[in-house]
């Protein structure tokens, strides 16, 4: 008989979480119990699960009892406050928050790419940023057939990857805009920074506060993160990320060059083709590439318009489009779990 588990959702009223419990519908394990969890103000709020409708839970210590994967997607603060009780009562924690990511204690994984590293976990497991997993998926088969030497993203990112809020002020300020009135900005680009400036209409090229050598955090993250997830520190990755007024979807346009100067673009199609997770959308005379709008809904990651650099033998561009609340987010978190069923590790 196939084991049961016992599930919980930390931040279960999020954009995140919302997105979990409908994946969680149609998981490939089957869940015995599952547990949504926020904070005082959401309790005794309903949502409905395979017909039936749960309560939300405050989050305590000690709601992780019996629990077996605890998948927190609450802020960074949430994870760091309560991950320890939850694997000290026995759950696996997959976390979706930054908190742990460059933790050298902590996995760092999107499962396409380096599911071995499931195998380190001390109980917890850190899910990438959003534009990292993307990214990452798109060039582990490339990398993995022709070696990988540098890499440089620009970014395209929707506003549900600022929250809900976010989403709110985008609407409120596209609506203002249209009526002719000024829009007000009160969160982007940054909630913790100085300034706000207005979203809709407009391109910012900021996500997160700025920091080392004028790069921002969310560039930072990128950066790092991709030398973590491909196990390779010697990989030269610069990332440039822009908010866009978008609702869901976000899109990259990424310069890598490979270690090899006699690959061709046809090469590069027939390792994309049938890699995990990945659909190719590229026939650039009909039209045919990747676009946000048409991303959003999926779990996979979309690439298109790859071409040769003209200047740079080893060169390439390709364009990446992924939901950034579904693999970027919420759908690598339930993959891992996934996996770490079928790898035995839970």
């Amino acid at each position: 008989m196939m084991k049961e588990y016992n599930v919980a959702i930390v931040g279960a009223t999020g954009a995140v979480g919302e997105k979990m419990l409908g994946l969680l519908e149609n998981a490939s394990f089957p869940i015995k119990k599952l547990k949504l969890l926020a904070s005082k103000r959401s309790v005794g709020k309903v949502k409905t699960f395979r017909g039936q409708e749960l309560q939300i839970e405050e989050t305590t210590d000690d709601s992780f009892e019996g629990i077996d994967i605890a998948l927190f997607s609450a802020g960074g603060g949430i994870t760091k406050q309560f991950s320890p009780a939850a694997i000290k009562a026995g759950a696996i924690v997959i976390d979706n928050t930054s908190a742990f990511r460059m933790d050298p204690e902590t996995p760092l994984v999107v499962p396409e790419v380096n599911p071995e590293d499931l195998r380190k976990h001390k109980g917890l497991i850190a899910n990438p940023n959003c534009s990292t997993i993307q990214m990452v998926v798109a060039l582990q088969p490339i990398r993995e057939k022709f070696g990988l030497d540098r890499v440089i993203v620009s970014t395209y990112q929707a506003v549900s990857g600022a929250g809900l809020h976010a989403l709110e002020e985008l609407k409120a300020q596209t609506q203002a805009v249209l009526n002719g009135e000024e829009p007000v900005a009160n969160i982007l680009p940054c909630g913790g920074d100085k300034k706000h400036f207005p979203i809709a209409f407009n391109a910012l090229p900021q996500i997160d506060v700025f920091s080392e050598g004028g790069y921002t955090y969310e560039e930072w993250k990128m950066i790092n993160e991709t030398k973590k997830i491909m196990g390779d520190n010697d990989i030269k990755v610069s990332a440039t990320c822009v908010r866009i007024p978008v609702m869901s979807g976000h899109s990259e346009s990424v310069y890598f060059e490979v270690d090899d100067k006699n690959v061709s673009v046809a090469d590069i199609w027939e390792v994309l083709k049938d890699a995990p997770g990945v659909v190719l959308q590229d026939d650039t005379a009909n039209q045919v590439y990747p676009t946000a709008r048409e991303s959003v809904g999926k779990n996979e990651t979309f690439v298109g318009r790859i071409r040769k650099d003209v200047d740079v033998d080893n060169g390439f561009h390709m364009w990446v489009v992924s939901d950034n609340l579904l693999k970027g987010a919420a759908w690598n978190s339930v993959q891992i779990a996934e996996k770490m069923i079928e790898m035995g590790l839970l």
